[in-house]
């Protein structure tokens, strides 16, 4: 799998292709994507790859797609600061060198993909959680994150002994505020007397709350000293701060996007992650290459409920599974929502 990262800068157009690469093979990016149904590519999102969470996850998809689909995966890092522009360029390279399909991670790439989609008709882009841009070579893959997270509510309900559990987001934008939303029912739904405090780490346009773990260690101290004992938070790489603070507290966190229990880089605060709002970002980038692959690719709304297992609460932890009231409150709001009998809200 060829990996990229950006060191040229916006406005140096000669420079467009000088990528830093390492590789598992020793092809170029241009030859890796000679055959458009044989090399596949991902963009990520603010924090990139390592940030134990949404990146990942998109990554699971790509390496999955490279052994069972026997693609060659080309994976493209951000920059810090960047705009729009840099988006754009990014996959004006991917798709120019002939990856099919090109994949962004994350909403912010929906103005670039719909500038460079209508330049490369006959190439598949991909959008995770965004529908606002839409073309017939484009598909949005999105979640029910509410669904997932009002689960995480109804835990973190259950396994509070002070009565206060805490939301941390990273950026104020509607993604985020579903993951708010979705909690704060779950907790209510369960027990009105727990009280949910709520933090986003910045405000758009500065993203910071998706890529510096420090914010979240801050803000989920905050919490901790007003007397948090759950702690979910929806923050990317910043995110892992917050674990880890919660989990050197002795306290519960909760995880998302990846079963962060599982996560390498979170081992050592594993025993304290209760569960994870799970999002199936790899079986989404995984399809979409396949269906390009199988020559039908995939295109417009392509949605991941909990009626699917597409979001979800993990159960790998042993303590998780001890919870026995927990657990069957957690099942019967599943059961609950994919019957329709629970309408998780989308906003606060």
């Amino acid at each position: 799998m060829r990996r990229i990262t950006r060191i040229a800068t916006v406005g140096v157009a000669s420079a467009a292709l000088a990528l830093t690469a390492t590789a598992c093979g020793g092809k170029t990016s241009s030859e890796a994507g000679s055959d458009k149904k044989n090399s596949a590519a991902i963009a990520y999102d603010i924090g990139g790859r390592g940030d134990q969470s949404f990146n990942d996850a998109a990554y699971a998809g790509l390496s999955q797609a490279e052994k069972e689909l026997g693609i060659k995966g080309v994976e493209a890092e951000p920059s810090e600061g960047e705009g729009d522009a840099d988006k754009v360029q990014r996959l004006t390279e991917l798709a120019r060198a002939g990856n099919n399909p090109v994949i962004g991670v994350g909403f912010a790439y929906a103005p670039a993909i719909e500038k460079v989609s209508k330049k490369y008709p006959n190439t598949t882009f991909g959008i995770i959680d965004d529908t606002s841009k839409t073309g017939k070579n484009i598909a949005n893959l999105v979640f029910n994150e509410e669904q997932g997270s009002y689960l995480a509510g109804v835990a973190a309900a259950k396994a509070t002994k002070t009565n206060t559990v805490g939301f941390i987001g990273g950026v104020e934008v509607p993604l985020i505020k579903k993951f708010e939303a979705g909690f704060a029912q779950g907790v209510k739904d369960t027990n009105p007397k727990v009280k949910v405090l709520t933090q986003y780490l910045t405000q758009p346009p500065n993203f910071d709350g998706f890529s510096k773990p420090d914010l979240g260690k801050a803000a989920a101290q905050g919490q901790l000293d007003a007397k948090a004992d759950v702690i979910y938070q929806a923050a990317g790489l910043a995110g892992a701060g917050a674990i880890e603070a919660t989990a050197k507290a002795g306290k519960w966190a909760i995880g998302v996007d990846s079963d962060q229990y599982k996560q390498a880089g979170l081992a050592q605060y594993k025993e304290r992650i209760l569960t994870s709002v799970t999002k199936d970002v790899s079986d989404s980038v995984f399809n979409l290459i396949k269906s390009v692959k199988d020559g039908k690719p995939q295109s417009g709304e392509i949605r991941y409920g909990l009626d699917k297992d597409g979001v979800g609460l993990s159960d790998s932890n042993p303590e998780y599974k001890k919870m026995t009231d927990l657990v069957a409150a957690v099942e019967k709001a599943k059961a609950d929502i994919v019957a329709k009998k629970i309408t998780v809200k989308t906003a606060p």
